[in-house]
């Protein structure tokens, strides 16, 4: 992501380890006296980089629970364990449509 000049990258990268709310952004970037539309730019491109981590951890889960699918898929047509089959094709595809949904929800939240 670029960032403009005046914003500080490791500041950034630093509220987003500690995890602080936009507002405890804000609170801090007026104690450093920084000016009002600088705290706006700062705020922009901090929610930004928050919402990269989570849509990064949605492409994760999207991408293992799609892997999933395909193996019960595979599993359910080779039929390897014929007393495993209900398990595979409802338990298996069940589980790795609840990862893709929930993949999908932090890529588009």
């Amino acid at each position: 992501m670029t960032y403009p000049a005046n914003i500080n990258k490791e500041l950034l990268q630093q509220w987003v380890a500690d995890k602080l709310d936009p507002q405890e952004v804000e609170k801090a970037l007026k104690e450093k006296g920084i000016a009002a539309s600088d705290i706006s730019e700062y705020l922009i491109a901090y929610k930004k980089l928050k919402n990269e981590n989570r849509q990064f951890i949605g492409f994760i889960c999207a991408g293992l629970g799609a892997f999933l699918g395909f193996i019960s898929c595979v599993l359910s047509i080779v039929n390897p364990i014929p007393e495993l089959y209900n398990l595979i094709l409802f338990g298996l595809t069940s589980l790795a449509i609840i990862i893709i949904v929930v993949g999908l929800y932090l890529v588009f939240e």
